[in-house]
């Protein structure tokens, strides 16, 4: 098979855990730059990394990359490429665009004249000069970055946080790409519990039980690039095939989601129900002055409220302080919270072991990371 520059892009703060996803994968040959990792693969690399990407948020294919400071230099070097090898003569091609720090900045102009050149690359090849657009989507982007051009095909069509399971949403859902590199930070581990606190609509466990299940997140979905003529159905087939053979259907997990929100639990439960793993997931209506366990070794995964509305502040700041009070009983166990809220642990009582900076959406946030000890040998 031919061997393609593909692109897995993803939010900042999270390009490092995609790159490792890439590596487990067998894709080592790879870039690591912000927003996105570039790395080599074939047809078959398409489907595998869209199958199993838990924390990228698209997979791209990279058409040609460039410098260009004149719109005459964009529309040559884009007709240069090879458009001819991946678009049908009825391809629906929009075409999007992004520019930042570049002499070429608008961003429409852009998008026209690219538009305009694979249309006449394509004149060439098909020897037509109207095309209807009626056939399979190729999303197409025009990305400038100080003058450098980057020019892709959307491979994922809907983001790869659409897992496929989450069709009813809470007021303010957590992604699931998000969820999924919490987890994968905080190295649990399938033999050891997890309990989210704040559950919400069940997205965490949810990505908890995947991951422990290694069950592949694309499995409940489709992606933009199977309803390509270029592409064969089989090569799809044998890598969802691959996915549901790696499934580890003998483990067992001891996952929790609790929430004083009965409405927002029924959510949670049929999501679970969605993702095929309600049975490895215990919900409970239960607020967190009433959380105890007598568990040990432990992880508390959680992406408790930020209070960035000027009237949920005071609210916001004594569930701060409850949760240092209630979290402090669990000796053994590990803690893991995401917020955006700067004042956080003073509030909590306890300074983070460590804390990285991650983007909820458009909200910059923390995720505070406090150690506990290691559970004894067996």
């Amino acid at each position: 098979m031919s061997q393609f520059e593909l692109i897995a892009t993803a939010a900042f703060g999270l390009e490092s855990l995609v790159a490792k996803e890439l590596r487990d994968l067998g894709y080592t040959e790879q870039k690591v730059e912000n927003g996105k990792v570039t790395f080599r693969g074939d047809e078959k690399a398409i489907c595998r990394t869209n199958l199993w990407l838990r924390q990228a948020e698209r997979v791209l294919v990279q058409i040609g990359q460039f410098e260009a400071r004149t719109f005459e230099e964009l529309f040559e070097r884009t007709k240069d490429l090879p458009w001819d090898e991946w678009l049908p003569a009825e391809a629906c091609f929009p075409v999007q665009g992004k520019s930042v720090k570049s002499t070429l900045f608008s961003v429409s102009d852009c998008q026209a004249i690219v538009k305009k050149a694979i249309v006449e690359k394509m004149k060439e090849k098909y020897k037509i000069n109207w095309f209807e657009e009626n056939g399979p989507t190729y999303p197409i982007e025009v990305g400038l970055l100080k003058d450098v051009v980057t020019l892709t095909i959307d491979t994922s069509g809907v983001g790869l946080h659409k897992r496929g399971y989450r069709k009813l949403v809470s007021r303010a859902p957590l992604r699931e790409t998000l969820a999924a590199a919490m987890i994968s930070l905080s190295r649990w581990q399938a033999e050891r519990v997890l309990i989210d606190p704040f559950c919400g609509s069940g997205t965490i466990p949810i990505e908890a039980a995947l991951q422990g299940l290694n069950m592949a997140p694309g499995l409940k979905r489709n992606f933009i690039a199977e309803e390509w003529p270029n592409f064969s159905p089989k090569l799809w087939e044998e890598a969802r095939l691959e996915a549901k053979d790696l499934i580890r259907r003998d483990v067992v997990l001891d996952l929790a989601g609790f929430d004083c929100d009965k409405e927002v639990l029924s959510l949670a439960r049929y999501h679970a129900q969605e993702a095929g793993v309600e049975k490895y997931i215990h919900f409970q209506e239960r607020p967190l002055a009433d959380f105890s366990t007598k568990k040990k070794y432990g992880y508390l995964i959680c992406n408790p409220p930020y209070g960035e509305r000027l009237e949920e502040k005071s609210t916001v700041e004594r569930l701060y302080r409850e949760m240092g009070q209630v979290f402090s009983k669990l000796e053994t166990w590990s803690f893991y919270i995401l917020t955006a809220y700067l004042d956080f642990e003073r509030l909590f009582g306890r300074r983070a072991n460590k804390n990285r900076k991650l983007y909820n959406g458009m909200i910059k946030c923390y995720y505070y990371q406090f150690f506990g000890p290691k559970p004894p040998r067996r």
